[in-house]
């Protein structure tokens, strides 16, 4: 039975990687900060709740202490958060909320990777996934704004990048992946598609992934974003 764990799994498109992945038979460690409170996941055959802030380091380290023996063949770094406050733009920016929003969205990958590395090396797929952001994108960045979250997504894609370098030998594939606008808590009623489309075309391009995918940044669909 082949493995995955998600993070920020208790909605959203995390939630949505759980129900497909369980469905298909998989093994699914689910990680979010309130498993006890994870309703929709609760039940669910093949799903293993698991208690991870990831912006909390320690718990992250003793996490992957407890699951050591646990091969994992696709990690997805969901769990992320926006961090623009309405009203809180150039000129009033709120500095604390910059530095979280890098905590969770950059750095909490990239401890993942560090952490989580032995599980991978012993699983067989070796995927390292993170769910990015088309705003990461500084060659498409027609409208400004949102510099919290466009900052945190953008670094975090170059982190990635460099692991994707960093692991090539290790036969690790690193992919980033825009999810598309989503209709999510973040992404708002408005958005143009459903979680279920999302994440079924995310898992696509993962399934379909080979070495030399790795450190591309591509949408959910599979085709290439800029820089």
């Amino acid at each position: 039975m082949a493995t995955v764990l998600v993070t920020g799994a208790s909605r959203g498109l995390g939630l949505e990687f759980c129900k497909q992945y369980a469905a298909e038979g998989w093994e699914v460690l689910a990680c979010c900060r309130q498993p006890e409170k994870a309703d929709k996941l609760a039940g669910i055959a093949n799903v293993r709740l698991l208690s991870l802030d990831v912006a909390d380091f320690a718990r992250i380290d003793s996490l992957a202490k407890e699951i050591r023996e646990t091969p994992i063949d696709v990690l997805i770094n969901n769990a992320g958060i926006y961090g623009d406050i309405s009203g809180h733009g150039f000129g009033q920016l709120d500095y604390a909320a910059w530095a979280k929003t890098l905590l969770i969205n950059t750095q909490a990958p990239v401890k993942m990777a560090e952490a989580f590395l032995p599980h991978l090396q012993r699983g067989k797929l070796k995927r390292l996934v993170t769910v990015s952001s088309q705003m990461a994108s500084i060659a498409d960045n027609g409208s400004g704004g949102s510099i919290l979250y466009r900052t945190s997504k953008a670094a975090l894609n170059a982190g990635m990048k460099s692991l994707s370098i960093d692991l090539k030998d290790l036969g690790i594939g690193v992919l980033i992946l825009h999810p598309g606008w989503v209709k999510t808590d973040m992404g708002g009623p408005n958005a143009l598609i459903d979680a279920e489309l999302s994440v079924s075309g995310m898992r696509r391009v993962i399934a379909d992934s080979t070495l030399r995918d790795s450190g591309s940044f591509l949408k959910y669909d599979g085709s290439i974003l800029p820089w």
